[in-house]
């Protein structure tokens, strides 16, 4: 995080394939990239996209400095005159993406990159680091969002992340997938998120006994003091001692809002009901009740089964990195080359694995919504060019299974157009928006899946069509590679 220039974070190949270009005369030739991933991560029913904000910035700041070029040079690789071209490159092509915080789905592009060869072979690695961490933990903080039902999720995984940079970008994806703050200070600073904390059991332990551990604590934060209980005793001292504390900022006016206990361990079920009817016998309704304790989607699903008394969680090691998936899956593949007459030319990938068979051309994606119910009816990924129009009726059907189609009337369905411009010429044309802002954006979006969508296991899918057109187009190179 302390290097600005990131243009080495490339896997070498990348570099030994641009020296290839160069040396064939064939570097200037357009082409264009699609990053897509395949599967939905954590079985789930979508992914939600992140890290188009880092994307952008390593795309500004992208060349190679005099120290880069030196040590490509010691490497015996790579000839003078494609480290003389390297020194003076900058990036010039055209960039789309979907915006951070939508909901997407497997197959359809979520960066499409248009620009010559060297430039866009050069961009793999980092737009595939970026966007599939981000995307992942963003994803994985939806679903534990989801299974709180409404309950504050804090993310507290820096301890335990893969280091400052995934600690630090982690908690901003987690912050847009839908958590209410992080510990995580510098995330604060950087991206102006609200942080959040309470105390740990050293606190405690530091003082003579707990009572006055937590005198001091609330002496100093009356207006969010949260009082860790389990340190000695939930039920025997930990909770009666935070009641006491309460009770003498009650009578003394400093009581407010903000107040409450955390769990850190136990049975969290039985241990929050029990500090709850604790806490409502001494006239504290509105005391929270936070839990922590590798907690996940799944334990958080359970204890709202079990009707835990817990109203506010803290969530660090299985949000942070994504512990039971932990990579996103983007792949990022060649979809077209401009042939002489200015025309792209699609290219597909074939494979004996008909998920790995690419979508060739130049795409777009279109959102089809439900009139009715706001929610998503489908994706349809289309070429760009092409019309899809509320007036007229929409022929859906599975590119899979083509003999599945659905039909819908005008006045039935809405159209968005998913895709942005983000870089034009090499000139970046697109603003991002604020962390917070991007967090009620992914909210909205989640809003637009239907709940089988959303279900923390056995997610039902939502279609990603193609147009008859692109579906053709597929058909025939496949046919033509197969003669």
């Amino acid at each position: 995080m302390d290097r600005q220039n990131l243009t080495l974070l490339t896997d070498l190949y990348e570099l030994t394939m641009m020296q290839g270009y160069f040396k064939n005369e064939n570097q200037n030739q357009k082409v264009i990239f699609d990053m897509f991933y395949r599967t939905n991560p954590l079985e789930g029913g979508y992914a939600i996209t992140a890290g188009l904000e880092q994307m952008i910035k390593y795309i500004k700041e992208l060349h190679f400095s005099p120290v880069d070029i030196e040590y490509l040079g010691s490497l015996g690789i790579f000839e003078k005159e494609f480290l003389d071209w390297l020194a003076d490159f900058r990036f010039s092509g055209d960039i789309y993406a979907i915006p951070e915080g939508t909901v997407v789905f497997p197959r359809e592009p979520l960066v499409k990159v248009i620009a010559p060869i060297m430039e866009a072979q050069l961009l793999e690695t980092a737009i595939l680091n970026i966007i599939n961490h981000q995307s992942l933990i963003a994803t994985k903080t939806s679903r534990i969002c989801f299974a709180a039902k409404g309950d504050g999720i804090m993310e507290f995984g820096l301890r335990r992340a893969q280091g400052p940079d995934a600690g630090t970008y982690g908690a901003r994806a987690a912050m847009i997938g839908g958590c209410v703050g992080t510990s995580n200070v510098l995330c604060g600073q950087l991206f102006d998120v609200p942080v959040m904390g309470t105390h740990a059991h050293s606190w405690v332990m530091s003082f003579p006994d707990e009572l006055t551990a937590f005198r001091k604590y609330a002496e100093m934060y009356p207006n969010a003091c949260t009082l860790l209980v389990d340190t000695y005793d939930t039920l025997k001292s930990g909770v009666p001692n935070a009641i006491k504390v309460f009770t003498e900022m009650r009578e003394s006016g400093r009581l407010t809002s903000r107040y409450g206990i955390r769990l850190d361990s136990g049975d969290l079920a039985y241990l929050s009901k029990k500090a709850r009817q604790m806490l409502d016998d001494a006239g504290f309704h509105d005391a929270i009740i936070a839990a922590s304790n590798d907690l996940d989607e799944y334990l958080i699903n359970s204890l709202k089964v079990q009707n835990a008394a817990i109203n506010s969680w803290g969530v660090g090691t299985n949000l942070i990195t994504s512990k039971d998936w932990p990579a996103f899956g983007g792949v990022y593949k060649l979809a077209a080359v401009m042939g002489e007459d200015g025309n792209f030319i699609p290219k597909i990938k074939l494979s004996e694995n008909s998920e790995k068979i690419t979508n060739p051309g130049n795409k777009t994606v279109f959102r089809i919504y439900e009139k009715a119910t706001g929610k998503i009816k489908a994706d349809l990924i289309a070429l760009v060019g092409e019309e899809v129009r509320e007036d007229e009726p929409l022929l859906l059907f599975d590119p899979q299974e083509p003999w599945k189609k659905t039909k819908l009337h005008p006045g039935e369905f809405r159209v968005r157009e998913i895709m942005v411009p983000v870089f034009k010429n090499g000139e970046c044309i697109y603003e991002s928006p604020k962390v917070m802002d991007i967090r009620d954006y992914c909210a909205r979006e989640l809003d637009t899946l239907w709940d089988e969508n959303r279900r923390i296991t056995n997610a039902h899918p939502v279609h990603v069509d193609l147009t008859a057109t692109l579906y053709d187009m597929k058909i025939s190179l496949l046919d033509r590679m197969s003669e």
